[in-house]
């Protein structure tokens, strides 16, 4: 029983299993301090490394042969951590791009503004806009909403009175 277990043990850590964990054990250390030199986050520089050297033993027959076995995984590692960089650094930009604006809330004269103009009937507060807001002349509202230009002067005359009305009760309230 002991010498089937030895076996099996002499099996499942074969002499090219301990190349590479010896492989491993000499190179993982210099290879993390030189991502974490370039990288400058000793996680990342690990992630990389340990990464790279995950992806060593699927090709440890045709790597283990190379004049410098050590040069491909360090390719590897610096290729992940390059990789890893240039994601952080895509994610920073659409941050920065996409990053939500404070605007100030409106004060107390456009609330009071808006209310009044929700008051009015619809042709009103339309010819009002396009007059007062998009500084449009009497002749373009005319033109733009198919109506005589005294119809648009009529809408316009009655939209200044009610706003004056409403915005002088609200000043009252006050």
């Amino acid at each position: 029983m002991v010498e089937l277990r030895q076996a099996r043990d002499v099996d499942r850590d074969g002499p090219a299993d301990r190349d590479f964990d010896s492989f491993y054990a000499a190179h993982f250390q210099s290879l993390t301090i030189q991502l974490y030199a370039y990288t400058g986050d000793l996680l990342n520089a690990q992630d990389a490394v340990q990464e790279a050297f995950l992806r060593a033993p699927a090709r440890w027959n045709r790597t283990s042969v190379l004049d410098d076995p050590l040069a491909w995984v360090r390719r590897v590692a610096w290729n992940l951590a390059t990789s890893q960089w240039r994601r952080a650094r895509t994610a920073a930009l659409f941050l920065r791009r996409h990053r939500l604006e404070t605007v100030p809330a409106p004060g107390p004269d456009r609330v009071a503004l808006t209310a009044a103009l929700a008051t009015l009937p619809a042709q009103h507060r339309r010819v009002v806009v396009l007059h007062y807001l998009a500084d449009q002349s009497v002749r373009d509202i005319a033109d733009q909403i198919g109506v005589p230009e005294g119809t648009v002067k009529a809408w316009l005359h009655r939209g200044r009175t009610a706003l004056a009305t409403r915005l002088a009760e609200k000043e009252d309230e006050k």
